[in-house]
């Protein structure tokens, strides 16, 4: 995962000004917190860390004995400067977007970032909401805050915040079923899936994809991927062993978790090349969509291979 120094280590280190040492504790205390909010609202690493870094400079140039609540003072500020962020951002991206992934299966089990509201499927399902629906979807259904509390942070009134919650809701409910397959399943299906591809085996892939499958792939104009969402399993087929066949020899492969859930990640020369997530469908097991991110941007924060993490 992205660096995620401290105020006080930054500090330290001349990257920002030196400040009380209540100041820097505050802010490290809700650290967690925040980036896990602005995370959820942005995708990616890169922009959460920028957006805290605002906010750290915003919180450390505060009144601070006018602040009441330092949580809800930073967790607005963050907020509000998530959503700026979010309204600018991806006009511009090439082909289709994915979330950065991030590792999490080092996390404590409470950690804001194991739950589903990171997860791969509910991330790109957000995405489709207005950045005001999302600020309000993450505050209220990921991190459980009240509608007065949400009102307080967004500017809003609470019955405007009661509607984009109820709309924002309907509209992923009808999108993201509440479903949690299990782990070792899924971890299987990867193990399978991947042997498949680059094993050219398309009979099993055949086998083991549903007939809606839907490929997403995200190489954001510097990998070779599907500009648009792939759907049916035999176009589904055909484009990930074309892609498979673009893959260098000898990849070193590591299963770990990636946003909450099994993942895949396949490096070449200690690079990463491709981290890969599958969905499963509830009826039968079978693969429902295929999540496979290749933008080496958004790959920078991924860990090296077993063999070469001494």
């Amino acid at each position: 995962m992205a660096s995620k120094a401290s105020a006080s280590t930054a500090a330290e280190h001349g990257e920002l000004p030196a400040h009380s040492a209540l100041t820097t504790t505050v802010f490290d205390e809700h650290r967690n917190l925040l980036f896990g909010l602005v995370y959820n609202m942005l995708g990616t690493v890169t922009d959460t860390e920028d957006v805290l870094q605002d906010t750290w400079l915003s919180w450390a140039s505060a009144r601070h004995g006018e602040v009441a609540n330092s949580r809800a003072y930073l967790v607005r500020i963050a907020m509000n400067r998530a959503l700026r962020a979010a309204k600018a951002s991806r006009r511009t991206y090439v082909g289709t977007w994915l979330p950065e992934p991030v590792v999490t299966e080092d996390q404590p089990e409470d950690s804001v970032l194991r739950g589903e509201s990171v997860s791969l499927a509910m991330m790109v399902v957000l995405e489709t909401l207005s950045p005001m629906e999302r600020a309000v979807f993450v505050l209220r259904e990921a991190f459980g805050y009240d509608y007065p509390e949400i009102a307080d942070t967004l500017g809003r009134t609470c019955g405007s915040v009661r509607q984009l919650a109820h709309r924002a809701r309907k509209h992923v409910e009808d999108r993201r079923p509440r479903y949690r397959p299990d782990s070792k399943a899924v971890r299987a299906a990867t193990e399978r899936f991947l042997d498949a591809s680059l094993g050219a085996d398309l009979g099993t892939l055949m086998e083991i994809l549903a007939p809606d499958v839907q490929l997403w792939s995200d190489g954001g104009g510097k990998r070779r991927s599907a500009l648009r969402v792939i759907v049916g399993r035999d176009k589904c087929v055909r484009l990930a062993d074309s892609l498979a066949k673009t893959f260098p020899r000898d990849l070193d492969t590591r299963y770990l978790e990636v946003n909450g859930a099994p993942a895949a990640l396949l490096s070449h020369e200690r690079r990463p090349w491709v981290v890969a997530q599958l969905d499963l469908r509830p009826s039968d097991g079978r693969i429902q969509r295929i999540y496979q991110i290749l933008n080496p941007d958004k790959l920078t924060t991924m860990p090296l291979p077993n063999h070469l993490a001494l």
